[in-house]
């Protein structure tokens, strides 16, 4: 009897086991839902935040796009009409030259013809010098300056050396004794050098 006894408390063990271990087994179900769907809610609230922040920053891309392509496009406005602008100005610029050379011609024309019919030498002469200075005064004008060069010291940077000739002082050694042909600066830069005879 005493066998029977134990028995059934062993099957009322097993039972209670069976029924605990179901328990926990519904338990651990009900918690592992939880955690599912905390972790699905978790996912979510995660996906939206990233849906959120993905369009966000799809936004910034495409203002900085549009801002670019003005930006760009504004540049490339501003490039045209400067270089147009820079086209005019030299056209105009050599229109204006072209105006003040005109207008010495001018003066040639009418001192060529007091030439071919005048007799009074002295009053052709004073002519030809007064269109040769108003010459001189236009290149002035325009930043063109004569180079000074006889009685300086002989300087290859400035002056382009013809021939050289003895000297017949020791102090004219290296220094330039005559210009054959004059040299020109436009505003500090030479455009043409002067061709000169150097004294050795």
């Amino acid at each position: 009897m005493k066998r029977g006894i134990d028995q059934h408390s062993n099957a009322s063990d097993s039972k209670k086991d069976i029924k605990d271990n179901l328990t926990v087994d519904t338990d651990n179900s009900v918690q592992t839902e939880e955690k599912d769907d905390t972790l699905n809610n978790e996912g979510n609230d995660e996906f939206s935040m990233l849906k959120k922040e993905h369009e966000e920053l799809q936004t910034k891309h495409e203002e900085l796009n549009d801002s670019f392509l003005r930006l760009n496009a504004e540049f490339d406005n501003f490039r045209k009409r400067t270089l147009k602008e820079k086209a005019e100005i030299i056209k105009s610029g050599g229109e204006r030259v072209l105006l003040s050379i005109i207008s010495l011609v001018d003066d040639f024309e009418r001192a060529l013809v007091s030439l071919h019919e005048s007799e009074d030498k002295d009053a052709l002469l004073e002519g030809m010098d007064l269109i040769y200075s108003k010459f001189i005064s236009f290149l002035k004008q325009n930043g063109v300056e004569e180079i000074e060069a006889v009685g300086l010291p002989f300087d290859a940077d400035t002056f382009e050396a013809v021939t050289t000739i003895p000297s017949q002082d020791e102090s004219q050694k290296g220094i330039v004794l005559d210009c054959i042909q004059k040299g020109y600066k436009l505003n500090d830069k030479i455009i043409r050098f002067p061709k000169v005879v150097v004294g050795e």
